[in-house]
């Protein structure tokens, strides 16, 4: 049974979780993640009248348990990036698989089910702003999951070696890695609503999604590639900045997870919305109601 120390494991007083500040019988089975904070306060607002557990803020992280008819659920927000998701999937992870008191694993594992909600930039024309879009694949751009043993187990590894030939992918960045989310997960949430798709998950806003200021791109066209590359019938649908990490990680700790989005910007017709709160709103309501 492995046991994890201090240096490894990092309790604070209270004997919560160091960055979430989060206590282990405060985290539900079902977990909804958000990348802003103020978005877990919009979810917060449809759970059952008086059912709020906890409510804890600590830097980025923001988290509030409670229940939507009668469901029990724990919201928590990311900030923007794969490195936070991977502090908040490690310790979401701690919390229900690891005995606070004796720093040991527990014999019988925990299995969460986690879906995270956020928006994105679509990147083929046929998908309209406002649509909802499900990433039944994650494409990691960040290199997160290679500091994880059998990083390639998890991983769609003719995929990912395709798509790096097709775009020219820098030489000099993390390679690209490829997950499924979970398939149940997938059609409980999606049913036939709602678009499914490929979405990278980029480790910046701005050049590593082919966004250009004052600094040129190592690879001019790479948003052109990108939407053009096309694998067994596949493509390249979005942009986003988490979903990997969250579905990477998950596969290795046996959990579910997959990713949701609005889509607010549309990178072909350089258009985007930025009064979409409305749709994300039905989008909250949509995911509880399914999840």
């Amino acid at each position: 049974m492995k046991t994890f120390p201090a240096s490894q494991l990092i309790i604070n007083p209270d004997g919560s979780a160091f960055h979430l500040h989060l206590r282990p019988e405060f985290l539900a089975d079902k977990i909804i993640l958000v990348g802003d904070q103020d978005r877990v306060d919009m979810v917060a607002t449809l759970f059952d009248e008086g059912s709020v557990e906890c409510d804890v803020r600590s830097r980025e992280f923001h988290t509030i348990t409670g229940r939507y008819q009668g469901k029990r659920i724990t919201c928590i927000s990311t900030g923007i990036g794969t490195d936070n998701c991977d502090i908040v999937m490690n310790e979401i992870d701690a919390l229900a698989n690891i005995d606070f008191s004796t720093r040991t694993e527990r014999e019988v594992p925990r299995h969460l089910e986690i879906v995270r909600i956020g928006t994105t930039g679509a990147m083929q024309e046929d998908i309209l702003l406002g649509s909802f879009l499900v990433s039944q694949k994650s494409i990691g751009f960040d290199g997160v999951l290679a500091f994880y043993k059998n990083r390639d187990k998890v991983s769609d590894l003719a995929f990912e070696q395709a798509l790096v030939d097709f775009i020219h992918y820098p030489a000099q960045a993390a390679r690209p890695y490829v997950v499924n989310a979970d398939p149940e997960l997938v059609e409980r949430i999606a049913r036939d609503d709602m678009q499914r798709g490929c979405t990278i998950a980029a480790n910046g806003f701005y050049g590593p999604q082919g966004r250009v200021l004052r600094v040129d791109l190592a690879v001019p066209d790479i948003n052109e590639r990108i939407s053009e590359f096309r694998y067994n019938g596949q493509r390249i649908t979005n942009y986003e900045m988490e979903g990997s990490c969250i579905a990477g990680m998950s596969l290795h700790m046996g959990h579910k997870a997959m990713t949701v989005c609005c889509v607010i910007a549309q990178r072909k017709a350089e258009a985007a919305n930025t009064d979409y709160k409305p749709r994300i709103l039905e989008l909250i309501k949509t995911v509880l109601n399914r999840f």
